[in-house]
């Protein structure tokens, strides 16, 4: 279970991950506006309110409530240098017992893109994840012409296993996704039995 109590951060050299709070939304709306037609082809359709002040309030309390439960861990990317919101990643749907898995996503802001920042931020999340969480497999899917998300997966240690037939609803589209997986060193293969 996560400790709920204090404020959750993961540092990296460049960045800090932190959990959404309501003094963010001016920096992330205007994010989301300016990176619209790189973020949309990628992403699930926008919902009307999706950029309002109400709906920004939910993903708060959504984004507390899923670290205080423990079943997930969405953390916006800021730069240490500026505190500049760059976009924003998410350990989800986290499966205790035999599992001991979840999944990730994540965005980034069209100016930030192809600098490294998500790469440096998946790999906190998945050490993160590793050590503190205890889980032994993190996943993750994206579309098969996401060329840039493919690599920052490949390079994050994340392998290919294969292709999920109309995966996840995409920009108002059922579509396969390709499926990749991190595997936790340590526990691959048989497990003690009994």
């Amino acid at each position: 279970m996560l400790a709920p109590k204090r404020k959750f951060r993961l540092e990296t050299e460049r960045m800090i991950l932190r959990l959404p709070e309501h003094a963010d939304y001016r920096g992330w709306s205007a994010l989301r506006v300016a990176s619209a037609g790189f973020l949309t082809p990628w992403e699930p359709t926008w919902a009307e309110d999706h950029l309002s002040r109400r709906a920004f309030t939910g993903r708060v309390q959504w984004a507390a409530r899923m670290r205080t439960q423990g079943t997930g861990l969405p953390l916006f990317l800021f730069r240490r240098s500026d505190s500049q919101i760059l976009g924003a990643i998410t350990l989800d749907n986290i499966r205790r017992g035999p599992a001991q898995s979840g999944t990730v996503g994540y965005w980034i802001g069209q100016p930030f893109a192809r600098n490294g920042y998500m790469r440096e931020a998946l790999r906190a999340l998945v050490h993160h994840a590793f050590t503190e969480l205890d889980l032994s497999r993190i996943e993750a899917a994206c579309l098969p012409e996401n060329a840039a998300s493919r690599a920052v997966l490949e390079k994050s240690g994340f392998k290919y296993e294969g292709v999920a037939q109309s995966y996840l609803q995409i920009n108002g589209r059922w579509r396969n996704h390709v499926l990749y997986s991190n595997l936790r060193g340590d526990r691959r293969g048989r497990t003690d039995v009994g």
